[in-house]
């Protein structure tokens, strides 16, 4: 049974759940805007990272308000570890469009009940995120720097997409340190859901099989019913049988020539 401060923290991350995605959705549109368009107004990317240090802060907030909220809070950190790292890793300007990644943790409360749910809500939430913020992060690191062959977000958007999926054709590499970070980065998440998306299927098909299994249980037992029942009334029949001729043969002999004699004619 939820304790009150749990009651309190529930009902915190319920109400501020839609508040968070939109947020999120906010910086990824605000932290792209500069990399897709690098040609915009000193204006504009002044207000976009402004905009992203205003969600970092929200994100910040809701964490330190659950932290507050919670009763036990060295378990709450412990619990929510993930959380505090993406708080912590945009001091570190290699990462530090992995707030995003926060839209996992909320995933995480409005998830699926069911485990397999959840590892199917994170393995695709992930690769599209990441997919997408590695493209980002590697064309804003890597552009404009001497020797770069990634200019532009589609070849960062190619990059990504041939890493993470182990694939490394080599047609575009990173140049600098920042970018090795960042493809070290990817090369581990994707081998990471890669495993995940593996087990998932796995764990799909072993339970597939197990239904299948006990389907043919179920169906075997049934005809090994139906056959015990079968000769149970075989053998009722077999000892039924005699019964029947033994009693044929002890009726009256003369009732067949009684049935036979002619009436009597009582006209005259």
């Amino acid at each position: 049974m939820d304790t009150p401060v749990q009651t309190r923290r529930t009902r915190w991350e319920q109400r501020t759940e839609p508040a968070l995605i939109v947020a999120a959705l906010v910086f990824l549109g605000a932290y792209a805007a500069p990399i897709i368009h690098p040609g915009i107004s000193e204006g504009w990317r002044n207000a976009c990272a402004a905009t992203t240090l205003a969600v970092w802060a929200l994100f910040g907030l809701d964490y330190l308000t659950r932290l507050a909220l919670s009763g036990n809070r060295l378990r709450f950190i412990g619990r929510n570890i993930f959380d505090l790292i993406i708080l912590v890793l945009p001091m570190l300007r290699p990462l530090r469009l992995l707030r995003l990644l926060t839209l996992l943790s909320i995933a995480h409360r409005v998830g699926a009940p069911k485990l397999r749910g959840r590892v199917v809500i994170y393995a695709t939430a992930g690769t599209v995120i990441l997919l997408g913020l590695s493209g980002l992060a590697i064309t804003d690191t890597e552009r404009g720097a001497p020797g770069a062959q990634i200019e532009s977000l589609g070849d960062g958007l190619w990059w990504s997409i041939t890493t993470m999926t182990t694939v490394g054709y080599g047609d575009l590499v990173p140049v600098t340190t920042t970018g090795r970070f960042v493809a070290a980065a990817l090369m581990i998440a994707g081998i990471a859901l890669l495993g995940v998306v593996t087990a998932t299927f796995a764990s799909w098909l072993i339970e597939r099989v197990d239904e299948s299994a006990k389907s043919q249980d179920a169906t075997h037992e049934l005809v090994q019913s139906l056959r015990q029942e079968i000769q149970r009334l075989n053998e009722r029949l077999d000892a039924i049988g005699p019964r029947l001729a033994d009693t044929a043969g002890d009726r009256d002999p003369a009732a067949p020539e009684a049935e036979a004699r002619p009436v009597p004619d009582h006209r005259h």
